[in-house]
C-alpha cells in the first residue's frame, strides 16, 4: 500500500479531506496518513506571502524529513471590505489560540452595518505535492460568497458559521457534509490536485 502524508494536524481537515480522497485512495491503494498518525511533530514556519509559497513550504519541508509523497494545504478566508484580511494569518487571525467563536464574531462585528454588495468574502485553498524527487505541484480552489450577520450553522469548523453561500441560501456551516465536500474551496483544490496526478502519472 502507498503511502501519503497530508502535512497537517488538524482532524477536523483531515476528516473532510479523506471523504473527498476516498475514491481516489482506494482506486490507488493509498494510505493518507496525518502529522500525528505518522508521528511526526515538527514546527514548520509558514513565512510565505502567499497560500501557494505556505502550502508548499509545508510540503517541501515533510517530503524531506520523511522521502514519503506529501500533500499539505493552506487556506483561509479572504474579506474584500477588511482588504483581503484574514488571508494567510486566518488561522492565527487573534491569536493562534484564540477560539473561532470569538474571531467569527469580531470579523461580524466589523462589519456592522456594511451593505450586502460590500460583505463580498471568499474561502481559498491551495494544495501541494511534494514527489520524492523534489518536484512539485500546486493547485488553487474557491469558494465566493459574503459574510453573514449572525453566526450559524453546527458542521465543519474555522470560519464556516460565516461564510454565506447565495446559492445555497446558507453559511457552509449549514451545507450537509456532503454538499460542502463537493462545493468547498478545499473540495475544488483537491479535486483539481487528484486530477492531475491521475492525468499525469505520478502515483504509477
Amino acid at each position: 500500500m502507498m503511502r501519503i502524508i497530508f502535512a497537517t494536524g488538524n482532524e477536523g481537515k483531515m476528516d473532510e479531506i479523506r471523504a473527498i480522497m476516498k475514491d481516489f485512495l482506494i482506486k490507488h491503494d493509498i494510505e493518507l496518513l496525518s502529522l500525528k498518525d505518522a508521528g511526526i511533530d515538527v514546527d514548520i514556519v509558514e513565512d510565505g506571502s502567499t497560500f501557494e509559497e505556505n502550502a508548499i513550504i509545508k510540503a517541501e519541508a515533510i517530503a524531506k524529513l520523511t522521502g514519503d509523497i506529501v500533500l499539505a494545504d493552506d487556506s483561509g478566508l479572504e474579506v474584500d471590505y477588511l482588504d483581503k484580511a484574514p488571508g494567510i494569518y486566518s488561522a492565527r487571525f487573534l491569536g493562534e489560540d484564540t477560539p473561532y467563536s470569538i474571531k467569527n464574531q469580531h470579523i461580524i462585528d466589523q462589519l456592522d452595518g456594511v451593505e450586502e454588495e460590500k460583505r463580498s468574502a471568499r474561502f481559498v485553498c491551495v494544495i501541494a505535492c511534494a514527489m520524492p524527487d523534489g518536484e512539485v505541484v500546486a493547485e488553487r480552489g474557491t469558494i465566493e460568497g459574503r459574510i453573514a450577520h449572525k453566526i450559524a450553522g453546527v458542521h465543519g469548523f474555522g470560519y464556516d458559521p460565516i461564510f454565506y453561500v447565495p446559492e445555497y441560501e446558507c453559511t457552509t456551516a449549514e451545507l450537509t457534509p456532503d454538499k460542502k465536500n463537493e462545493v468547498s474551496h478545499r473540495g475544488r483544490a483537491l479535486v483539481k490536485m487528484m486530477d492531475r496526478l491521475d492525468r499525469e502519472g505520478r502515483l504509477c
